[in-house]
């Protein structure tokens, strides 16, 4: 459910460090990221950054069709400890504003980009990555999260109005198994989150921060020794059949996978077209994929 109206308008957000949106039914335009030209812009047809020295934002700055409201650094840090984020990451923050989850994320040692439209939103990150001291892990890139190749991220952050949400996702569940995405408060209509938590210390609105695992592709069939197994998937859960046997429990997280059928569990990882693991009664089983 979306936030309460205020003033009439519909109050929607996008997480560049971070941002609320807001827009009237009147526009034809969904809202983008923070401070974004309309879709029709490239970079140059922008207006060139603002003397630095003196730019200095403010909540509730308009943009394109965003406002921009940070976000509590609470809420960041709970993000970023639900994603499990450490030295070995590569944490992409779409829509990163003043760049807080950046350098958040720079500071527990991963490599963090972020990637924001707003220019004079850019030279002030990177000021602030600077006087963070994170240079070495952080990043800050001016670009557009539609066009953005964040397929090297190995965890993605975003704080994004439900319908960019949905645009994004056929890109996000094409990333490797086990990438961890991590949003506040908006979620992915019907693929569920596998986590979410809510923090109330030093945060009063938009609290909630859901986590996804990008599952392993498995829909279809599989051959196994003894027969063959249908898979019929939904995001990171999935229904069966194991010969004349109807399948319990399908989960996916990441590229691990587990299920039960005839009274048995089965566990164990898939590996593109094949898959291995063993059973609740200790012996080995294969899968390989037949279409």
């Amino acid at each position: 459910m979306l936030p309460k109206r205020v003033s009439a308008m519909l109050l929607s957000v996008a997480f560049c460090g971070a941002a609320i949106t807001a827009w009237t039914p009147s526009q034809t335009q969904a809202p983008s990221e923070t401070q974004a030209p309309s879709e029709t812009q490239t970079p140059s047809q922008t207006q060139a950054p603002s003397n630095t020295e003196t730019y200095e934002p403010h909540v509730g700055q308009a943009g394109k069709d965003v406002v921009w409201v940070p976000t509590p650094d609470t809420l960041v840090e709970k993000m970023l400890d639900m994603a499990k984020v450490t030295t070995r990451d590569v944490v992409i923050d779409l829509g990163s504003g003043d760049g807080r989850t950046v350098i958040a994320a720079a500071k527990r040692g991963a490599t963090a980009i972020g990637v924001e439209y707003n220019p004079d939103m850019v030279v002030l990150s990177q000021a602030n990555v600077t006087r963070a001291g994170v240079t070495d892990h952080a990043t800050i890139v001016r670009g557009d999260i539609f066009e953005y190749d964040f397929s090297k991220a190995n965890v993605l952050t975003m704080f994004l109005l439900p319908t960019i949400n949905m645009k994004l996702r056929p890109k996000i569940l094409d990333m490797p198994p086990g990438t961890r995405i991590v949003s506040n408060s908006f979620t992915m209509d019907d693929w569920k989150p596998d986590q979410s938590e809510t923090v109330s210390t030093d945060c009063s609105s938009w609290c909630t921060a859901y986590l996804w695992i990008v599952p392993a592709h498995v829909d279809g069939t599989w051959r196994m020794p003894r027969g063959t197994l249908a898979i019929q998937q939904q995001f990171q859960n999935f229904s069966g059949q194991m010969g004349s046997t109807a399948t319990t429990g399908g989960k996916l997280h990441g590229s691990e996978i587990e299920f039960t059928a005839g009274g048995v569990k089965y566990t164990g990882t898939v590996q593109g077209d094949s898959m291995k693991g063993t059973t609740s009664g200790g012996s080995s089983w294969t899968a390989t994929r037949a279409g």
